[in-house]
């Protein structure tokens, strides 16, 4: 499949759905959960992870239980917002494991980032390594989350 929007069935709705909510059980137990054979659900799984609609399967880990407590958004503009530019500041966040993602935006600021750091000088030590000694940012706008009041990484299929 390209790009554009995968074609799913009912199936592949209950298939994903129930993935979204927990990936990590057998496929004899999630096929028991949609209502179909092992072999008929270890297909349609295989199908849509080589189609690309289902990306990766990942642990969520409790940033409190990591020394993670800190998260910041974070709005950035650039003072020159050239194709390649913008793509060399995607860069050079992506190589930060802080960084957890990164948007360009519009209108407004050029970028927002999810940031997650142990606490205020791990984040102050990030600013500097990604925002002030890039010649590029312009400005910084940074959030504190004071209180996290819903997080959900499923989307609705």
């Amino acid at each position: 499949m390209t790009e554009s929007t995968a074609q799913l069935d009912e199936l592949d709705r209950r298939i994903l759905n129930a993935l979204q909510s927990n990936a990590a059980r057998t496929n004899n137990e999630l096929a028991q959960e949609v209502h179909v054979s092992a072999p008929t659900c270890l297909r349609r799984v295989k199908r849509l992870t080589e189609s690309g609609v289902i990306e990766r399967q990942v642990a969520i880990v409790a940033p409190q239980m990591v020394d993670a407590r800190l998260t910041a958004i974070v709005e950035i503009t650039l003072d020159v917002q050239a194709a390649e530019r913008m793509a060399e500041f995607e860069g050079h966040v992506a190589a930060e494991a802080a960084v957890l993602q990164c948007y360009r935006v519009s209108p407004g600021p050029d970028f927002v980032l999810i940031v997650q750091v142990a606490d205020m000088p791990a984040y102050h030590a990030l600013a500097h390594r990604l925002f002030a000694a890039h010649a590029n940012v312009r400005n910084v706008k940074a959030y504190f989350s004071t209180f996290r009041s819903k997080f959900d990484t499923r989307i609705a299929v």
